[in-house]
């Protein structure tokens, strides 16, 4: 996706989410049935019913918050947690960037969003995760 890198300088707080993201992310994420956007405490999430099934935001390694504790590298940039099944979660983690371990959850991966990032791999990814059984 060209344009991501630059944007990052044009977050105007922490957790902003460059608009060219969330443009990108919308669609696939409110596809998925009885999906709803809403702020974070920090960035957008998106949810089935109660449950979270991916949430974006800009991370700051200097900051303290967890999602920038646990982000790989330490340059600001953008990331996106989901959930992914059981079966998928080793897989992704084991496979290295742009797919970390979120360091909650039992099924919450990490997945840094830059300009090399794979759209069919986040649509598929998203909806894997937003198709999970809602507890």
């Amino acid at each position: 996706m060209s344009g991501v890198a630059g944007s990052v300088a044009r977050v105007t707080g922490p957790g902003d989410v460059p608009p060219e993201i969330l443009d990108r992310l919308r669609p696939v994420c409110l596809a998925l049935p009885e999906a709803y956007e809403e702020p974070a405490w920090v960035g957008v999430r998106w949810r089935v019913r109660q449950r979270t099934f991916a949430h974006v935001c800009f991370v700051d390694p200097a900051e303290k918050r967890a999602s920038a504790r646990v982000a790989p590298g330490d340059e600001p940039m953008v990331v996106m947690t989901f959930r992914a099944p059981g079966h998928e979660f080793g897989g992704l983690i084991a496979s290295g960037l742009p797919f970390y371990r979120a360091g909650w959850g039992t099924d919450v991966v990490g997945m840094v969003l830059d300009e090399e990032s794979d759209w069919e791999e986040i649509t598929f990814s998203v909806a894997e995760g937003g198709r999970l059984p809602c507890e």
